[in-house]
């Protein structure tokens, strides 16, 4: 079924995305069958694949489950960009529920939050945004991290990500 979505040439990129974010929600796609079309899939195909687990997990945090959670962030090393900013925004979505395997979703965030592209900074930040504000033994660590980062941030709406959480406390 995902493949027939994807390779609808009649449909918008756009509609595909919300298409299967859709058949994640009801249940008739599973996130392990989503990771296992990924697996053998080219990153554009991965990265919209990806962008419906984001669409889906924000409605439902709790479809993800723990091997859809280590699955988008072993996608932080991507090489491709949108697969990078897709898997941190369902890291984001879905921390809350994924508290005791934090420690590599934290790694690869920071790394990208090094990033060139300003995208892939953006969804980290929002990432560790949400991970600082559910007050885990990371807090303290990710509060200098991101006293480091603001410093060198250079867009400001970047900055204020970082900002807007650490006031959460």
């Amino acid at each position: 079924m995902i493949a027939e979505i994807l390779a609808d040439k009649t449909t918008k990129s756009k509609d595909k995305t919300t298409a299967l974010s859709a058949q994640i929600a009801s249940g008739h796609i599973g996130v392990e069958e989503i990771i296992e079309f990924c697996e053998k899939a080219k990153d554009p195909l991965k990265a919209t694949c990806i962008e419906s687990l984001e669409y889906a997990t924000k409605a439902d945090p709790e479809l993800l489950g723990k091997k859809g959670f280590a699955f988008v962030v072993n996608q932080l090393e991507s090489k491709s960009p949108r697969v990078k900013w897709e898997s941190a925004r369902v890291i984001g979505n879905t921390a809350a529920q994924h508290k005791s395997q934090l420690d590599a979703a934290i790694v690869g965030l920071l790394r990208n939050s090094e990033d060139e592209g300003t995208v892939v900074r953006w969804s980290s930040a929002y990432a560790l945004g949400e991970i600082y504000k559910l007050k885990t033994k990371h807090q303290a660590d990710l509060k200098s991290a991101f006293e480091s980062i603001i410093l060198r941030e250079e867009k400001n709406s970047i900055r204020k990500i970082y900002q807007t959480a650490m006031k959460s406390k």
